[in-house]
């Protein structure tokens, strides 16, 4: 790897097929420029990969780059396996929800797992492309709970980028799991890039229920401990989260200290639309 090279988000490139909160298509320039330029990697490892701006920037950049991704969220690992091994299965059943879709199908598929991964995969990106605000929530039962969007006409299939993502993915490692155990692995050669479920900025904007685990402050300090034990094994990490007291205080503590930048980045999701500005947040990172 050598280098940062330009950012490009133009078609046939393969973007992200579903929305989630936090997405980093907007972060991805200043985390590129912090790739250090003078090394070669053996992989790149996400363990939070969420919608995958970064990912997919990767495989664009450096297409002979083994990745290995993942998430807790075990639908969206689902989702990622269909659209890698059935792109034709995932498309055909996204042409079925298109057809039907109204607020009694949207509650109807809602309700309603399915058992096949080509089946659960259309569902997810289905519900994710129609309901309110592209939030992924699930209640204390593990089921997805977010009500129906207030869209004329949303666009849920892009069958160009689902055949553009299946390429992308081909070779690629899919893990299911907790970000310690999808990081155990990882060591001198490796690029890990870290994007967690973000400190809140205050009581009314926690957007982290993403599985029905929550991930909350022992998860916060466990990720810091996972980022000093990376660094310490050799890894070149980077983490995105926001600015507030607990970060700093916990990669503060870390030895050693790793480098801190602020960033300015929009923000879009939020109930109230004149609220949807922009936000400093942290880019901390460490090059062995």
């Amino acid at each position: 790897m050598n280098g940062a090279p330009e950012v490009r988000l133009s078609p046939p490139d393969a973007r992200p097929f579903v929305k989630w909160a936090g997405g980093k298509g907007t972060l991805i320039g200043a985390i590129a420029e912090r790739i250090p330029k003078d090394r070669t990697y053996r992989r790149y490892v996400e363990p939070f990969v969420g919608a995958g701006a970064m990912f997919f920037w990767i495989r664009r950049s450096f297409p002979d780059l083994p990745a290995s991704i993942g998430d807790s969220n075990a639908e969206l690992i689902v989702a990622y396996g269909a659209v890698r091994d059935d792109a034709d299965g995932v498309i055909s059943k996204l042409e079925t929800h298109a057809h039907l879709h109204c607020k009694e199908h949207f509650y109807a598929v809602r309700a309603k797992v399915p058992h096949g991964e080509t089946e659960r995969a259309a569902r997810f990106i289905y519900l994710n492309r129609t309901c309110y605000n592209g939030l992924y929530r699930v209640n204390r039962k593990g089921q997805f709970n977010v009500p129906i969007g207030r869209y004329d006409k949303p666009k849920i299939l892009d069958r160009e980028n689902i055949f553009a993502v299946s390429t992308a993915l081909r070779d690629v490692e899919l893990r299911p799991g907790d970000f310690g155990v999808l990081t155990d692995d990882c060591g001198a050669g490796d690029l890990v890039y870290l994007d967690p479920p973000y400190v809140p900025l205050s009581k009314t904007s926690q957007f982290t229920s993403y599985t029905r685990d929550s991930f909350g402050r022992p998860e916060q300090e466990r990720l810091a401990e996972t980022f000093e034990a990376l660094a310490a094994r050799g890894a070149a990490v980077i983490l995105s989260n926001s600015d507030t007291a607990l970060v700093r205080e916990l990669y503060s503590a870390l030895t050693p200290k790793p480098s801190f930048d602020e960033v300015q980045v929009p923000r879009s999701i939020n109930s109230k639309a004149g609220r949807r500005g922009r936000i400093r947040e942290l880019l901390i990172y460490h090059h062995s």
